[in-house]
């Protein structure tokens, strides 16, 4: 089965327009077929979203970023400077960079296609990094992302994530705390955990 984190999808292309509102600001996304939640700005991804966007700030790094939703909300906050967006998925990446346009945020947003933080320099630090980590890829996959973003974190950013509690919330708690000096939990909704991470206590 192909999934929306292969990089070329050869499923057939289907676009479709998507309304999003948060915030008293609406966005326009366009999406696919072979990407992510291609018919609606999914859960998750809106629960994370309106969780953190109050407290995300500086160079901001979505990982997994689909076609923007995460990325293109964040770089319309006034405490965000600029975003990095990546993903392996080339049609994703096609629709991200559009939707960056389309929603007047591109001046903001880098968008890279790599394979989790493959194309980040070694040296590169964020303020906030987040992510609806893609859970199909396997524990391996994230769990790299969670090593990645430890080494990638300034040491007053915050690491956001969100997962649910029956794709293994508990553990993957336990686990983050192994790499982060602060881990809470800022909200639960649905089994849905959203995550927060620090280099320092909480």
């Amino acid at each position: 089965m192909e999934h929306y984190f292969t990089s070329d999808p050869s499923v057939k292309s289907e676009e479709r327009n998507i309304t999003y509102e948060i915030n008293q600001k609406k966005f326009v996304f366009t999406s696919d077929n072979g990407v992510f939640s291609k018919n609606h700005v999914d859960f998750a991804t809106d629960f994370l979203v309106r969780t953190v966007l109050p407290e995300i700030r500086g160079n901001v790094l979505d990982v997994g970023c689909g076609y923007g939703v995460i990325g293109i909300v964040a770089a319309s906050h006034s405490n965000v400077d600029k975003v990095k967006m990546l993903d392996i998925n080339h049609r994703a990446l096609d629709l991200a960079k559009r939707n960056a346009i389309q929603n007047k945020v591109d001046a903001k947003v880098e968008i890279i296609e790599s394979n989790g933080f493959e194309q980040i320099a070694e040296t590169e630090k964020f303020d906030t990094i987040i992510s609806n980590p893609p859970i199909r890829a396997g524990k391996s996959v994230i769990y790299g992302i969670y090593q990645e973003a430890s080494k990638h974190l300034k040491e007053e950013g915050h690491f956001y994530i969100v997962i649910n509690k029956k794709h293994g919330a508990p553990s993957t708690i336990t686990y983050l705390q192994t790499i982060f000096k602060g881990v809470e939990v800022m909200d639960k909704k649905a089994g849905f955990h959203v995550i927060k991470c620090s280099q320092k206590d909480l």
